[in-house]
């Protein structure tokens, strides 16, 4: 694995923590290290990062709020 992409990998919890999980990646960034984008896609996937989920948990906390001032 190169130096810089383990960095990285150390650098981040998440990074570890999904390693841990799916030791395929290990592997897989052994081999080829252009797979690291693909890599932090998934991470940011599973751990629901993106921006798309942070917008959609604000869409949902908003609902709830509401919902919950409505009811008084």
């Amino acid at each position: 694995m190169k130096i810089e992409i383990k960095q990285k990998l150390d650098e981040n919890p998440k990074y570890k923590e999904l390693l841990r999980l799916n030791s395929h990646w290990y592997k897989i960034l052994n081999r080829d290290h252009t797979k690291y984008e693909e890599f932090v896609k998934e991470m940011k996937i599973k751990y629901k990062l993106r921006t798309i989920d942070k917008i959609d948990k604000t869409i949902d906390t908003m609902d709830l709020i509401t919902k919950i001032i409505s009811i008084k």
